[in-house]
Formats: structure tokens, C-alpha cells, sequence
């Protein structure tokens, strides 16, 4: 790999690690955020969505949200738990993926691609080729 090819991938990692690390911690700072909204309004798979809400289930699912971002972003810019993050965090993207899709009907801004297929293909990117090890603390020790 060139370096103008590290350096591009590192700012794609960059960028997408502040992208999810903003989206977490406004959710960490602000103590009024709930997934309920977004949850209650499932399109795809309802019932599944749904089960989510039980009042014994919403806080861990607040959490896991919160914090999953955030700590995706803090590995992604930092280059550390590459590949480990940027899987969960993919799965993460296809579990908010359904409940906005109404298909066969298009969303007002994409029909069956928007931008959380986008960054689950990007964090699969990530977790292809290793991302970290390209000027990330996963290639400390390696001569890249």
C-alpha cells in the first residue's frame, strides 16, 4: 500500500470514528435520549423491534446504544480494536438499517440503500483490510 493510500484510509477512519464518536456522546450527554422513539416507529421486523421496549430492556438497549457508538469512534480514530468494532459496529448499522425501511415504498432520501448500509460497508472495509494497522495503534510493532 502507497502512502497516499495509508494516509487516505486513515482519514476515511478518521472520519468515520468522529462521525460515530459524535453521535454516542451527545446521546452519553444528554440524560433525556431514549431509543423509544426510535424503536416504536420500526417499520421492518415491528415485533422484533418492539420487544426492545419492555422497561426491564430499554435501558440496557440505551446503553449499548450510547456507548457502542461512542467506543466504535474512540477505536476507529485511535486505530485500536479495528476489526473487533468495526464487525459489531456493522451489525450495529443493519439493526438501525430495518426499522426505518418501508419496503417496497422508498425512503424520502434513498429507496433500499441509505446511509447506514453505506457505513456498515465501510466498517466491513475497515475490518477487511485491517484498518487499524494503517497508522492506528493496531500496527504499532508492524513496519506498514
Amino acid at each position: 500500500m502507497t502512502q497516499f493510500q495509508k494516509f487516505s484510509l486513515f482519514l476515511l477512519r478518521f472520519g468515520t470514528g468522529w462521525l460515530f464518536f459524535y453521535a454516542g456522546i451527545t446521546k452519553v450527554l444528554d440524560s433525556q435520549w431514549s431509543s423509544a422513539f426510535y424503536l416504536k416507529a420500526a417499520k421492518t421486523f415491528p415485533q422484533f423491534y418492539s420487544m426492545f421496549l419492555s422497561p426491564n430492556i430499554l435501558p440496557i438497549v440505551d446503553f449499548v446504544n450510547k456507548w457502542g457508538l461512542t467506543l466504535l469512534g474512540v477505536s476507529l480514530i485511535l486505530g485500536i480494536f479495528v476489526r473487533w468494532s468495526s464487525l459489531l459496529g456493522a451489525l450495529l448499522m443493519i439493526l438501525y438499517y430495518f426499522p426505518i425501511l418501508d419496503f417496497p415504498y422508498p425512503n424520502p432520501h434513498s429507496y433500499i440503500v441509505d446511509e447506514h448500509i453505506i457505513y456498515a460497508l465501510v466498517l466491513l472495509f475497515f475490518f477487511a483490510i485491517g484498518a487499524g494497522r494503517y497508522w492506528g495503534l493496531d500496527g504499532r510493532g508492524e513496519n506498514n
